[in-house]
C-alpha cells in the first residue's frame, strides 16, 4: 500500500511505499531531510509527525534517546497512514549532484600506524558536487558499501581524500594498505546532511574522535577558503598523541584565525606526562573548556558512544537540542572469515 506524505507549511508531498522508510521515500522524491548514518544511531533525522501514524521498519523501534517526546527517526519509521511531517529543515535535492565514479588511487599514505590517508582522483574532466561535511560510499565487489567522509573541501572537486582507520576484520579497511596508485574504486557521492548553515555566525565547537576529524577538516578548510570568520573551537580526541595525525592542518588554522582554539583530548595518557593536552575523553574536555554553550553550535563526529556522551555533555552545558549536529561513524559488517 502507498501512503501520501506531506511537509507541513509547504507544497511538498510525495508517496511512500509499504515498508519504505519516510527518509528513503523523501530522498527518492528529491527531498532531503536532515540525516547522516541512516541506521537509527546518530539522531540527525529526528523530526515530528503532526498528522498520521507510523510503525518501525521491519517492526523495529521508531525512536532512540536522541529524540524528544514528539519526535521519531525518519530513517526507522514507515507510514501506516497518510502523514504530515514537521522536520527540523528540508530542501530540494540537486538531481545532478549524486553520481557514481570510477576513481583512481592517486596516493596512499600512513598518517598513523592504523590510519591511511587515501587520495582518489576522478576521471579527467569530471567533478564531484558535495558540501563540506558530507560523505561518500565505496561500492565493493560483493555489493556491500562502506561510508567515509570527504576530508578535502568541495573546492577540490577533481578528487576526494579519505581518512580510513584499519578495523580488524573490516571488509574494506583491511584492504586499504594494499591499494597502490592506479588502482580503481567505485564510489558514489554525496550523502549526509552534517553541513554548516550559511547564515549562522554563532560560536561553533567541533568535537572529533579519531578519524571523525575528516569531515571537520573538510568544513574548516572550506571555511578558510571562503574566509568565514566566527569564534571556533576544535576538540580532537584520541587515545594517544599519535592518533592526532594531521597537526599541520591544525597549525594552519591557528595561523589564519586568531580566535581559533584547539584542545587535544588524550584518554590513555597519564596525567603527569601531559603538557598542552587535556587528560580525558572529548566529552569531559567539552565540559571543562566549554561550560556554557548557550547560543553555540556543536558539530560532533565519531563513534556512537562518543557522540552520545558529547551530546549529553553539550546539553548539560546549555546547548539547545536543535544546535547539536552529529556525524556518527557506524561500522559496516565485518568481513566473513574463511
Amino acid at each position: 500500500m502507498t501512503h501520501r506524505i506531506a511537509i507541513e507549511n509547504s507544497d511538498i508531498a510525495f508517496d511512500c511505499d509499504s515498508g519504505q522508510s519516510v527518509l528513503d521515500a523523501a530522498l527518492h522524491a528529491g527531498i532531503e531531510l536532515p540525516y547522516s548514518c541512516r541506521k537509527g544511531v546518530c539522531g540527525s533525522c529526528a523530526g515530528s509527525i503532526t498528522v498520521g501514524e507510523v510503525s518501525g521498519v521491519n517492526a523495529g523501534a521508531v525512536r532512540n534517546d536522541t529524540c524528544s517526546a514528539d519526535q521519531v527517526l525518519y530513517c526507522l519509521c514507515a507510514p501506516t497512514s497518510d502523514l504530515v511531517l514537521k522536520p527540523l529543515s528540508w530542501k530540494r535535492l540537486d538531481p545532478s549532484a549524486r553520481k557514481t565514479f570510477t576513481a583512481k588511487v592517486y596516493s596512499n599514505e600512513l598518517a598513523a600506524p592504523d590510519i591511511s590517508l587515501l587520495r582518489l582522483r576522478l576521471p579527467t574532466g569530471q567533478r564531484a558536487k558535495f558540501q563540506a561535511g558530507q560523505y561518500l560510499q565505496v561500492l565493493l565487489d560483493d555489493g556491500s558499501k562502506r561510508s567515509y567522509s570527504m576530508a578535502n573541501p568541495p573546492q577540490e572537486s577533481d578528487g576526494v581524500t579519505l581518512h580510513i582507520r584499519h578495523v580488524p576484520g573490516g571488509r574494506f579497511s583491511a584492504q586499504v594498505t594494499q591499494l597502490r596508485p592506479g588502482d580503481t574504486l567505485q564510489i558514489e557521492l554525496p550523502f549526509g546532511h552534517v553541513t554548516l548553515l550559511e547564515d549562522d555566525s554563532r560560536p561553533i565547537v567541533f568535537v572529533a574522535g579519531g578519524t571523525g576529524f575528516a569531515p571537520v577538516k573538510s568544513i574548516l578548510d572550506d571555511m578558510l577558503k571562503r574566509r568565514v570568520k566566527r569564534p571556533m573551537t576544535l576538540i580532537w580526541g584520541a587515545r594517544e598523541a599519535q592518533g592526532l595525525y594531521l597537526p599541520a592542518a591544525v597549525e594552519r588554522w591557528q595561523k589564519q584565525w586568531s580566535d581559533f582554539r584547539f584542545i587535544k583530548a588524550l584518554s590513555d595518557v597519564p596525567t603527569e606526562s601531559m603538557d598542552d593536552a587535556y587528560a580525558g575523553r572529548v566529552d569531559q574536555a567539552l565540559r571543562a573548556h566549554c561550560p556554557d554553550l548557550t547560543e553555540h553550535v556543536v558539530y560532533c563526529c565519531g563513534s556512537p558512544p562518543m557522540a552520545a556522551a558529547v551530546r549529553s555533555a553539550a546539553h548539560n552545558c546549555g546547548l539547545a537540542s536543535s544546535d547539536f549536529h552529529a556525524d556518527v561513524f557506524v561500522p559496516g559488517p565485518a568481513a566473513v572469515q574463511p
